[in-house]
């Protein structure tokens, strides 16, 4: 096929937001502190270093060492883990939910996006190092959307019932899910690890925000990766200051709002609250509110004056969870972050929080669109070719592609455009003559040029219609196999699960996307496995 890339901004598959912060448009630059070229990088660091502090440092390696004391992490992430002591070293961080089995396919772009940037960066700048860091989404409390995950086009589904934050939420009850998955998948050697892999993460751990630690180190722990847990008391009591500024005076509610209108032509991913913050404990996590004088804890009997809620997050910080406004804020609080890398939708929501991290005094990290990959079979590239179609044809909507392709392969011409054009020519001359004689005149010839047009419009779409039943075979095979590559018409990476792909190939899965992606480079890839 002629390529095997089609650029982020004509794949069809962004919001507008990000195609226009994609092409640096000068109104969105208020709202972002650097675009993310190779250049950018150096001001960034030299800019974090300056306000990053040792003790931090300090205190974000003794909570990884404690995170890290119930799994065997490689010798390049303890080395990592190590390096974040020196002032020198600067973390690239994605974040993702507690997925179950890693949910859809780019939680593997996500992180090979952050490991294959701190290579680049470190290559370009040999003074410093990069760290690659995953943070869980262990405070999340939507359970719904993490439950399951798609093999084979089936939902393969936890059952549990789920009320707090999800990364406390015990594994009990897997082992049904585990059977059902297993007999899936078959009997092969790669069939073997994967079932090995699942019963690993999830039947030996306890809790999800283990299983998952554990699972994300299998498979990228070779790599360096470093896994991070928010829901830590000492991470959190670094946050605390802020949490008690938002708790006082509410003030990412005020940034947030006055940018929010200055993207008054775009949607908004995420309004904000007067209190961004939730209440959590084992089982709960609500949001706080402020009445009359009170913080009450939604949907609970809970309420503090504001000295109790200050001496609560003094005393027990854990207990303040940031929402989708603050969450990034604790981020760059507690890590020497150059880059954020996430999807379209993470970054339209951090394209809100400039003026917010502004107002706070803390260095707004680069915003990098992850990878994005379309992975196909030999097999899916050789059929396509035969039918003559690229891989802008397969991006586009179904009924888009099957009238493109009925008006190539047709024997004749169904587009009418040249015969509308000389309708409206003849029309023309009518309407001057109309205005030149009866005022009344001019009415009649517009219902009859609009008449004509009409019918003209209605037998282009019979013909159209004529032709797709006469090449029925090769449209259905052109339908089947976009269906394959895009399941849904949607794209795969949002559906389909990396097992699907490991049974198939193996450990060359995660080699090959390791080389072919890069994550400065702002194209969607397309990968023959």
């Amino acid at each position: 096929m002629p390529s095997d890339c089609i650029s982020y901004q004509d794949s069809g598959y962004f919001i507008p937001l990000i195609v226009d912060y994609l092409n640096q448009k000068s109104a969105l630059q208020d709202l972002y502190h650097r675009f993310p070229s190779a250049g950018n990088f150096e001001r960034q660091f030299t800019e974090k270093q300056s306000q990053f502090s040792d003790s931090n440092r300090k205190v974000l390696v003794s909570a990884l060492e404690r995170q890290y004391d119930s799994i065997t992490a490689s010798a390049l992430t303890k080395e990592n883990i190590d390096q974040l002591l020196d002032k020198n070293t600067f973390t690239i961080t994605t974040g993702h939910q507690l997925n179950l089995f890693t949910g859809p396919l780019y939680f593997l772009y996500k992180i090979i996006s952050i490991i294959n940037l701190t290579k680049e960066l470190k290559a370009k700048y040999p003074q410093q190092d990069f760290v690659p860091v995953y943070w869980m989404a262990t405070e999340d409390h939507d359970f719904e959307e993490i439950n399951y995950f798609t093999f084979r086009g089936k939902k393969i589904r936890w059952n549990t019932a789920s009320g707090g934050p999800v990364g406390r939420l015990s594994t009990e009850g897997i082992d049904a899910v585990f059977e059902v998955f297993k007999k899936e998948i078959g009997g092969s050697q790669n069939a073997e690890y994967i079932k090995k892999l699942f019963e690993d993460t999830y039947l030996k751990h306890k809790n999800l925000a283990d299983a998952t630690r554990y699972l994300a180190n299998e498979l990228f722990g070779v790599y360096g990766l470093v896994i991070l847990d928010g829901d830590d008391a000492t991470l959190k009591q670094v946050f605390a200051p802020y949490v008690k500024e938002e708790l006082l005076h509410q003030k990412s509610y005020q940034e947030v709002h006055r940018t929010i209108a200055q993207m008054k032509t775009y949607d908004i991913q995420v309004n904000p609250r007067e209190i961004n913050l939730f209440y959590i404990e084992d089982h709960l996590r609500e949001r706080i509110l402020f009445e009359k004088d009170t913080y009450k804890i939604n949907n609970t009997s809970l309420q503090f004056s504001e000295e109790e809620i200050l001496d609560l997050l003094e005393k027990n910080p854990e207990k303040f969870s940031p929402n989708v406004i603050l969450r990034p804020l604790y981020q760059e609080v507690i890590l020497p972050n150059l880059c954020y890398i996430g999807g379209g939708g993470e970054l339209a929501y951090w394209l809100e929080l400039k003026s917010f991290f502004k107002s706070v005094d803390v260095t707004f990290p680069i915003l990098l669109l992850r990878n994005s990959a379309l992975l196909a079979t030999e097999k899916q590239a050789s059929k396509a070719d035969k039918l003559g179609l690229t891989w802008q044809h397969l991006f586009q909507k179904q009924s888009e592609l099957i009238a493109a392709k009925t008006k190539e392969i047709s024997e004749f011409p169904i587009d009418l455009s040249i015969q509308r054009e000389h309708l409206k020519n003849q029309f023309h001359y009518l309407h001057a003559l109309a205005n030149q004689t009866d005022p009344s005149f001019s009415g009649a010839v517009k219902a009859q040029e609009a008449k004509q047009l009409k019918g003209l419009e209605h037998l282009e779409k019979r013909l159209l219609k004529a032709q797709k039943r006469k090449y029925a075979d090769e449209l259905n095979r052109i339908v089947s196999l976009q269906n394959e590559l895009f399941p849904n018409q949607g794209l795969q990476e949002r559906s389909m699960n990396f097992s699907e792909f490991y049974i198939e190939f193996g450990p060359t899965l995660i080699e090959k996307l390791m080389d072919r992606l890069s994550p400065l480079d702002m194209n969607f890839t397309i990968i023959k496995l």
